[in-house]
C-alpha cells in the first residue's frame, strides 16, 4: 500500500506540473504546492486518527496523502505554498471525517472510501480554488475570495453543483 501510494504522489507531479505544458515558473509551483498540501493532508490525517483513536496508522496517512493529491489538483496551478498547507490540513481532516463519520452514519457502501478520499477531496479542492486562487500565482487566472473575488467562489460552487446533479 504505501509503495503504492509513493508511486501515487510521484505520479501525480507529472500530472499536476506537466499541466502547465511548460517547463516554467508556474509548472514549478504547481510541483511545490502538490508536494506540500499531499504532505500536510496525511498529517492532518494522522492527527485526527490521533485524536479520535489514540494511535496513528500508516495506512491512514497514506489515505490522507491521496485525499491531499485531490484536494490540491484543482488549485495547484492557482494557489501560494502557504494557501497549499491549508487545502491540504482542510483534506486530511474533512476526509477523515467523511470517511470515519458520514460513511457510518449515512450507511452507504464504499469499502475503498473513493467517496469519503476522491469524492469528498475533490469538493473540497475546488471549494478551495474559490478561495486561495490568486492571480500572483497564474495572471492568467482569477483571484479567489481570499484575494477580492467572490465571484470566483461562487463560480466553484456552481460548477460543484452541476457536476454533481450530472453524476
Amino acid at each position: 500500500a504505501v509503495l503504492g501510494a509513493s508511486l501515487l504522489w510521484f505520479g501525480w507531479f507529472g500530472f499536476n506540473a506537466g499541466s502547465a505544458l511548460a517547463a516554467n515558473g508556474l509548472a514549478a509551483t504547481a510541483f511545490v504546492v502538490t508536494h506540500v498540501a499531499t504532505a500536510a493532508a496525511g498529517l492532518s490525517w494522522a492527527v485526527m486518527d490521533l485524536v479520535f483513536n489514540k494511535r496513528s496508522t500508516v495506512l491512514g496517512v497514506i489515505t490522507g496523502a491521496v485525499a491531499g493529491l485531490v484536494a490540491i489538483t484543482p488549485a495547484s496551478g492557482f494557489v501560494t505554498p502557504m494557501a497549499s498547507i491549508l487545502i491540504g490540513i482542510g483534506a486530511g481532516a474533512i476526509c477523515y471525517i467523511s470517511v470515519s463519520f458520514c460513511k457510518a452514519k449515512l450507511g452507504y457502501d464504499d469499502s475503498l472510501d473513493a467517496f469519503g478520499v476522491h469524492g469528498i477531496g475533490g469538493i473540497w479542492g475546488a471549494v478551495a480554488t474559490g478561495l486561495f486562487a490568486t492571480k500572483l500565482v497564474n495572471p492568467g487566472g482569477a483571484d479567489g475570495l481570499f484575494y477580492g473575488n467572490p465571484g470566483q467562489l461562487m463560480i466553484q460552487i456552481k460548477a460543484i453543483l452541476i457536476t454533481m446533479a450530472y453524476s
